[in-house]
């Protein structure tokens, strides 16, 4: 149990610097960067727009949940059906959070190769739809893009850099950990190595795993490491941090309803062969340089090699950093689970809904914009911890039902 909790601490100091730092780039590029400029790139039916919408899609820190009411109001803004499917391959793999959190787990190699594969995955895929996918096969609901907050900026940025943004992926982030921890202290040193001579049998093994599921593109970081520490080839380490943030059950399904069979085929087949590929010419590219592609030996050394290096452990910048990381998780998550018991009286002109499949703020915000652009609607609030709409005004229940579905999440009707 000690070893379990030394790695952890390890793992989490290590990475605490970057993740803080990540957030608050996050948070800058949610406030100062427009959708209305995002929109002005996307619209045109060409190559361009669909590189743009890779290029701006990368450094954005949405989730493969988050990505898909953002990328369905492009679509209504009149962005290109490839520029649609650009931006959701592309966008939910990295982040510049990730990006972060990724050198500092697993050095300079990854860090630059995790990026530059989801924008060549984003630019083919969304190629591939403008050619191969018809204007009629991507039906166009009503839907609106995430509301544009109003005050402070600078409150804005660090609302949703520490607050907001901790509290969509703080819960994965923390299990990611976890599991990173619990790997390295469980699992048998050179595990994969009885896979070493098929490499593409431990992509194909992670593929069957990390797709259905969904993982977020910076919790997965310390699990991919903590694989890769028992012998999993960094191929198939690459793998599973292309595939598993990009696409899971959930969105698979909701991409289905709202842009069409052919859209999602293309969508799944291209995150799918494209990881592949990178992980086949990763491990080619490892066997001619590894030390590009070596993981950072200090989150996951014991205590003695720490030692035996004149260490005494992490620093007190990285230890403090982790504190603050942890307490900012912590408050994020608890305000979070008490959100769901609090219950405030309603007016008589106030009724509360069932949504399903909402899992982040980003979900919450394409929700209630959907909602208030009813007539008759004042006011909306949705939670995603609680799986609840609450609707203010006077307006009949099948025009919410059709708002939120229109935008792929499920209604349930009225909450009991």
């Amino acid at each position: 149990m000690t070893d379990f909790w030394l790695s952890l601490l390890n793992v989490v100091c290590e990475m605490a610097p970057y993740l803080l730092l990540g957030f608050l780039i996050a948070g800058v590029l949610h406030v100062f960067v427009p959708q209305k400029f995002c929109r002005q790139y996307l619209s045109a039916d060409n190559k361009l727009a669909v590189l743009w919408a890779a290029l701006l899609g990368v450094p954005l820190p949405l989730c493969s949940c988050g990505v898909i009411p953002t990328a369905i109001g492009l679509r209504n803004e009149k962005a290109s059906k490839g520029a649609v499917a650009s931006f959701l391959i592309a966008t939910p793999q990295t982040g510049i959070d990730s990006v972060l959190a990724t050198f500092s787990l697993m050095g300079l190699g990854f860090a630059v190769v995790r990026p530059v594969a989801a924008l060549i995955t984003g630019v083919c895929g969304g190629l591939l739809v403008n050619r191969l996918v018809g204007r009629d096969d991507t039906p166009a609901d009503t839907v609106a893009a995430c509301p544009v907050d109003q005050g402070n900026r600078a409150w804005r940025v660090l609302k949703y850099a520490y607050y907001d943004m901790i509290g969509d992926i703080g819960l994965r982030l923390v299990i990611g950990l976890v599991v990173a921890a619990l790997i390295q202290v469980a699992v048998p040193d050179e595990f994969f190595l009885q896979f070493g001579s098929e490499p593409l049998l431990q992509m194909l093994v992670i593929l069957v795993v990390a797709v259905p599921m969904y993982i977020c593109s910076t919790g997965s970081i310390p699990v991919a490491a903590a694989l890769m520490m028992k012998g999993l080839s960094p191929g198939a380490a690459l793998v599973m941090l292309m595939a598993g943030p990009a696409v899971n059950l959930a969105s698979i399904l909701v991409i289905g309803k709202t842009m069409g069979r052919r859209f999602t085929l293309i969508y799944l087949l291209t995150i799918v062969v494209f990881a592949v590929g990178f992980g086949l010419l990763l491990n080619a590219a490892f066997t001619l340089h590894p030390s590009l592609f070596t993981l950072h030996p200090s989150p996951f050394t014991s205590p003695n090699a720490c030692c035996t290096a004149g260490e005494a452990g992490p620093g007190p910048f990285k230890l403090i950093c982790a504190i603050v990381l942890t307490l900012l998780i912590a408050f994020a998550l608890m305000m979070k689970f008490f959100s769901k018991f609090s219950k405030k009286p309603l007016d008589s002109d106030m009724v509360v809904y069932r949504v399903e499949d909402m899992h982040c703020s980003h979900c919450e915000a394409a929700v209630v914009r959907a909602v208030e652009n009813i007539d008759g609607v004042v006011k909306a609030k949705a939670s995603a911890s609680a799986n609840t709409l609450t609707v203010k005004g006077e307006v009949a229940e099948e025009a919410v039902r059709q708002a939120v579905e229109g935008i792929g999440y499920t209604f349930k009707g009225r909450a009991v």
